[in-house]
């Protein structure tokens, strides 16, 4: 049996990730590249001065923090600003955030004196401080705002009529004829445009009609509550139903209300680093064509039938929206071997992923909710299923033609979130990314310029979310 759904980005050509390929910083090496910077011309002198901040944890113990204070005394370093909180750290109760007047040497030696008398002491750069500009060479390009995603997404890797010889349209002319219609639309569509709506023939809207069917009958047992949670809202805003096939511009106005998500139309495969950083600006790359009408239960590639629904309704929840976009942030300028891990992730949750939902095992992931035969067999309880482990899953192979050899579990999203993000803290990048949603572009973060402009924004947050505890405590 076949497999009929999985992402739009290919996999043929890099199925296996091999484990002796990992972006991880040993302490050895995170220390030679802070040697090499600390000499870069973009950072003060040993003699020039400049605003550091340190962190350091204390033990609620009376006369600590003077004793700690005191060091900065000894060594003339001035404070500029103090602040204190509750510790995350087990063997100790409180941290301590300093700002400080210092230069490197004074630096340096303050941080060996607070090492023997404090826990946990973290050290940021100098003010106005940035990365110097080799640190950046090598790294790959990556779209910086939302528009860029105009030069990548045309970057496919198969187009229109091209199809393999054991595809089931390859000798059916009139079907490839539609499928370079449908890769025309893609390639001349722009960032702001409509998407063209189309007028399926009768013969697509009968094969969607197969899918959408016998997917209905699987999705009360096999699928997960957000999935079917959400495929009745499609229903009534978006015209879901097995007779008539769901415009993609009425899903992507959906998403955008619901997630932020919105949708491009894709003339065909695009690679994973492509692929990925759609989704780090919150656009899912979404083909239009349909599965050839001889076998409606097979594809060998993503159609509209897995986009709409295996994908789109999942897209529609803010918290698996939010795992989707992690990913593809994390995958933003990191090296090709990284993103192969990322993209190894993605398939192995967003495509094929379980959850656990009240006590049974349940499908959240595309492939599987747009295949009869693999939903049936991932839940048949004959599957070798494994806890979700991003360091383990990464080396996991990908199969197309058949069933996966192991699927991979969650507790949650927020699970599945969480240790996602844990694990992109191993793909080393001289740099780190935030997407800034009113612009729609991604911020690079290498200085403390952009480090404190972010220290502002949350600052805002706290203030929002302090007035409203305010407020209710008045009411209570």
């Amino acid at each position: 049996m076949y497999s009929d759904g999985y992402g739009t980005y290919a996999w043929k050509s890099q199925q296996v990730v091999s484990s002796q390929h990992t972006d991880q910083v040993t302490p050895k090496t995170f220390d030679e590249k802070q040697d090499k910077r600390s000499s870069s011309t973009s950072r003060p002198t040993s003699s020039e001065k400049g605003v550091a901040t340190i962190i350091f944890s204390l033990k609620n113990e009376v006369g600590g923090l003077v004793r700690a204070l005191r060091l900065f005394q000894e060594k003339h370093v001035n404070l500029v600003h103090i602040e204190s909180r509750k510790s995350k750290r087990r063997n100790s109760d409180f941290e301590i955030f300093v700002g400080c007047d210092t230069d490197h040497e004074q630096l340096k030696e303050l941080t060996q004196l607070l090492r023997t008398h404090t826990d946990g002491v973290e050290i940021t750069p100098f003010e106005n401080s940035t990365l110097p500009d080799d640190d950046m060479a090598g790294v790959p390009w990556f779209p910086k705002k939302i528009s860029d995603l105009d030069q990548s997404s045309n970057r496919v890797l198969m187009y229109g009529s091209e199809l393999d010889a054991d595809h089931p349209g390859f000798k059916d002319n009139m079907y490839r004829t539609r499928r370079k219609y449908f890769a025309d639309l893609a390639l001349g569509y722009k960032l702001g445009d409509p998407i063209l709506r189309i007028d399926f023939t009768t013969e697509e809207v009968q094969t969607w009609g197969v899918v959408f069917r016998e997917l209905h009958k699987l999705y009360p047992s096999h699928a997960c509550k957000e999935h079917l949670k959400n495929l009745p809202l499609l229903t009534k805003y978006c015209n879901y139903s097995e007779d008539n096939i769901p415009q993609l511009e009425d899903i992507s106005h959906f998403l955008k209300e619901r997630s932020g998500f919105i949708i491009r139309p894709v003339a065909g495969y695009l690679s994973p680093r492509d692929f990925l950083a759609g989704l780090a600006f919150r656009v899912f790359h979404c083909t239009q064509y349909v599965r050839h009408s001889s076998d409606p239960l097979y594809t060998p590639e993503p159609d509209t039938c897995h986009e709409l629904l295996g994908h789109v309704p999942l897209l529609a929840e803010p918290s698996f929206a939010q795992f989707s976009q992690e990913i593809g942030l994390a995958s933003l300028g990191a090296s090709d071997d990284a993103v192969q891990k990322l993209a190894t992730c993605y398939f192995f949750t967003v495509e094929f992923g379980l959850c656990k939902q009240d006590g049974r095992l349940r499908a959240y992931g595309a492939g599987l909710l747009s295949s009869i035969s693999e939903l049936q067999h991932a839940l048949s309880g004959k599957a070798h299923i494994l806890p979700f482990d991003p360091a383990v899953t990464c080396n996991q192979e990908c199969i197309i033609t058949t069933f996966q050899d192991v699927y991979f579990v969650s507790e949650s999203f927020e699970d599945a979130k969480n240790k996602m993000r844990e694990f992109a803290k191993t793909i080393w990048r001289p740099f780190t990314v935030r997407y800034d949603p009113y612009t729609q572009s991604v911020d690079i973060v290498k200085d403390t310029t952009t480090i404190n402009s972010m220290v502002k924004d949350i600052r805002h947050e706290l203030d929002i979310v302090e007035d409203a505890l305010n407020r209710l405590n008045k009411q209570l």
